[in-house]
């Protein structure tokens, strides 16, 4: 049996054409915001509440992907606003525009997600999920290293030029709309919970099994610490500070480290996610799980001591490792656990419920740096994820379906 499909392929694909231009974008979006006035508190509640915007309507268009019984019009939307948001971020500067447009962008996100990883379960069978989603990942983190790498090349003939970037982003991300077009629907089952307002997708709890009310509650925990990347970007730029990294030659500064490290941990991630995924269906979600909890613990108390910049390019590979242990694995471990009528909905819940952990994350991160410095931050979430992991190991057991 084929186990990457022609469906899996191209979801693939568009996945790494529109991740090259979020990620030609993302390294340089918080110094972009604070060039323009935005403290680090402030970056925190913005990137909290553009998560939580899209995670809040992962669930509704999950649901109502489920209701309809098809995909790919979710699919198209989604992908459609995220493209049209990126030049947006050069015109408008003000702080409620800003927000307006990350949250334009982040909505694309929720209005596909559910619906695009319904489809690559559908092309799944349960012990071949942690592939194809390992592979989706994988392919997408590809997209991930290559948009900072244009970055950066961009950025080391044009310092400073960041408006220019984000016109530039919006050309990958419409080719990533084309490709969806290539895709077929197919028929869908009806989901069983019945039409509702927009937060009824909180009702699949009430149906779930009882494996699936076991597993989300610790991963949840997990998301409410695990705050935005920006954060590691962040404290990679304050750590190298005035330092410079000279190779052949050719002399990098803070910014352009902390985006070479950032395309490193990309590069690990991308390598990474399709072993793991074969890894995880050979010996169980909760092993790999386990795996990347302890290297994200590692991680994050590995920033929290001033490490140098040797030891940052380290960490970031560890991080890498952890991102593909994790990410595409937890994926599959929910659309194992979920029914199949009500696929989209049991992932829309679950990422729902990430992002809204997400938006304290965020903020716990931003205000515990504030007001008593980045180690703070990153101890609290290094601990967090050590409980995390107690807990899987403690109270989840290992299954066919885990």
């Amino acid at each position: 049996m084929r186990i990457i499909t022609r469906t899996v392929m191209i979801l693939s694909v568009v996945s790494l054409l529109a991740d090259v231009a979020s990620e030609m974008l993302y390294p340089v979006i918080p110094v972009y915001l604070k060039e323009i006035g935005f403290s680090v508190l402030l970056i925190g509640i913005l990137e909290g509440v553009v998560n939580f915007t899209a995670g809040i309507s992962k669930g509704y268009f999950g649901k109502m992907s489920d209701e309809k019984g098809v995909r790919l019009p979710f699919v198209k939307l989604g992908y459609l606003l995220s493209a049209v948001s990126k030049p947006l971020i050069a015109v408008f500067v003000y702080p409620v525009w800003i927000f307006f447009v990350r949250t334009i962008d982040r909505l694309g996100k929720g209005v596909r997600t559910a619906a695009r990883d319904a489809l690559l379960s559908q092309e799944a069978t349960p012990a071949t999920k942690a592939r194809v989603f390992g592979f989706h990942r994988s392919m997408d983190t590809v997209g991930a290293a290559i948009g900072p790498v244009l970055a950066l090349l961009f950025l080391f003939f044009y310092p400073g030029d960041y408006k220019t970037l984000f016109y530039l982003a919006f050309i990958p991300g419409m080719l990533s709309i084309l490709f969806i077009f290539l895709l077929k629907e197919k028929k869908q089952p009806v989901s069983t919970l019945g039409k509702g307002n927009f937060f009824s997708f909180f009702k699949y709890w009430k149906i779930a099994s009882p494996d699936f009310r076991k597993v989300v509650p610790g991963l949840l925990l997990f998301a409410l610490f695990n705050s935005s990347d920006i954060f590691l970007l962040l404290i990679t730029k304050e750590t190298i500070g005035e330092n410079t990294l000279t190779i052949l030659g050719v002399t990098f500064n803070s910014d352009t480290i902390t985006i070479g490290a950032y395309i490193f941990y990309n590069l690990i991630y991308a390598a990474a996610s399709y072993p793991m995924g074969i890894l995880a269906d050979k010996l169980g979600f909760k092993k790999v799980i386990l795996l990347g909890f302890l290297l994200f613990a590692i991680v994050y108390g590995g920033f929290a001591f001033n490490p140098s910049i040797g030891l940052i390019f380290i960490l970031f590979s560890i991080y890498g490792i952890y991102a593909a242990a994790t990410e595409g694995v937890i994926k599959a471990w929910i659309t194992n656990l979920a029914h199949k009528e009500n696929t989209a909905t049991a992932i829309g819940f679950y990422t729902s419920c990430e992002s809204i952990c997400a938006l304290f994350a965020s903020i716990i991160a931003g205000a515990l740096w504030t007001n008593f410095g980045s180690t703070s931050t990153f101890i609290t979430t290094a601990a967090i994820s050590l409980l995390v992991f107690i807990y899987f190991f403690l109270r989840i057991r290992n299954s066919a379906t885990q």
